[in-house]
């Protein structure tokens, strides 16, 4: 077990606004399949889509942290709406929506919750949303680029970029393919467009360590490896490694100077399965029976990579990052 003060940055809010949140999900085909897994590895009813996820979610989620022996307080991501290149929102693009609003309410009512907010940068009022939800008590960005259609090098960000940097917001931005979510563009799958934010000062978490989420992505770690050379406040988070093509990299990531970036995140609720960690080498067969057997999710996530070897300090780095005290004194 880790110090019982892990803070996992990488945790989804998912809700269909039952509880009037105006949360949207919308899965279909392969989407559809995958989200009842999801909901199985959680512990929810199968028809949660059909009742109010909101509710049921959140209280999982709250249920999950406050069982875990090593998990203090997760960040709960907001999701954005995609935007075209002229900053036109397309709010039916993408299967999931998460306002900003929700999870900083979240976040003010459960002391085990942090609000990462997601503001599209296109949006012309991007810079106000960034300054009131920093005021509210977010401590964190994310951004899908190639879901959202965020292309991090575009020179009419770089205002946007500057204004984080100032109130000392970092970005958590995913990076390589995604399986789970309709793409807009598949460009903007490569870390190095994360360029724009970095050398306007932000901190930036590349979540996925540049990895494959599919069998015909490409792998963008040796990328993202050179860019942690170069850049001292470039982070990599280690959500979503126990998936079948992302696992490829997981010893790949204990080596220097990857090691001394990486950031705590489960990617809940994208199920974890220990026996990936065991299939590539990374888990002696006992280590792998001791995590299949944990029963809370992300306790198991945090078992898992900490018998695959991931450092002691990469499950409370995020504390050292955060825009606003991840611990209440």
């Amino acid at each position: 077990m880790v110090g019982a003060a892990a803070i996992d940055a990488h945790v989804h809010i998912i809700g269909n606004g039952y509880s009037g949140s105006g949360c949207k999900v919308a899965l279909k085909g392969w989407n559809r399949i995958l989200s009842k897994i999801m909901l199985q590895e959680l512990g929810l009813p199968a028809d949660s889509l059909k009742r109010d996820l909101d509710t049921l979610f959140v209280n999982n989620l709250l249920n999950l942290v406050k069982s875990s022996r090593s998990i203090q307080q997760v960040v709960i991501l907001a999701h954005e709406h995609t935007y075209n290149d002229n900053g036109i929102c397309l709010p039916d693009f993408s299967s999931l929506y998460v306002p900003n609003d929700y999870v900083l309410k979240l976040a003010k009512e459960h002391p085990e919750f942090l609000a990462a907010v997601s503001i599209h940068p296109a949006r012309s009022d991007a810079i106000e949303e960034l300054q009131r939800c920093k005021e509210a008590g977010a401590v964190m960005l994310k951004c899908l680029p190639n879901c959202q259609n965020i292309d991090c090098l575009k020179e009419k960000y770089a205002p946007f970029w500057r204004e984080m940097a100032r109130l000392g917001m970092p970005l958590l931005a995913h990076t390589g393919g995604e399986l789970s979510l309709p793409v807009y563009s598949k460009a903007l799958e490569n870390p190095e467009i994360l360029k724009g934010p970095l050398e306007c000062g932000v901190t930036v978490i590349a979540a996925h360590a540049g990895t494959s989420s599919g069998l015909f992505d490409t792998d963008y770690f040796d990328r993202l490896l050179a860019m942690v050379k170069i850049y001292p406040h470039l982070y990599v988070d280690t959500s979503a490694l126990n998936t079948p093509f992302r696992s490829k990299r997981i010893k790949d990531c204990l080596i220097s100077p990857m090691r001394e970036r990486l950031i705590h995140g489960s990617d809940l609720p994208i199920p974890n399965w220990p026996i990936w960690a065991f299939l590539r080498g990374a888990l002696s067969l006992n280590e792998y029976k001791k995590c299949r057997a944990e029963k809370n999710y992300l306790e198991r996530d945090v078992l898992t990579k900490q018998l695959s070897g991931f450092p002691q300090e990469c499950f409370s780095r995020i504390k050292s990052l955060l825009a606003s005290p991840a611990i209440t004194p």
